[in-house]
């Protein structure tokens, strides 16, 4: 199940054994900010620019704007674009 995972411009692959989309942008390298790790806070807050995505233990209880996610809790289901400010 590897997905291709596009951060402000840098491609890196999301791989079976990522918990979940912040593992996978951590490992790459990439600076996000988090806190909880949970869906709590919304800390973690990027824009989905293209591509699928769901919640394996539900919704975050944190506020996510239309065209945002919480990579934290979260899984890709296809190929993903994000950004990250």
């Amino acid at each position: 199940m590897t997905k291709k995972i596009q951060v402000n411009e840098q491609e890196i692959i999301y791989l079976e054994h990522h918990n979940n989309l912040l593992e996978c942008i951590e490992q790459a390298n990439i600076e996000i900010e988090y806190h909880c790790r949970d869906g709590f806070c919304g800390a973690c807050r990027v824009r989905l620019d293209s591509g699928q995505i769901a919640y394996p233990q539900g919704e975050p209880l944190a506020f996510v704007g239309e065209g945002e996610i919480l990579p934290c809790c979260c899984i890709p289901m296809s190929d993903v674009k994000l950004t990250i400010d």
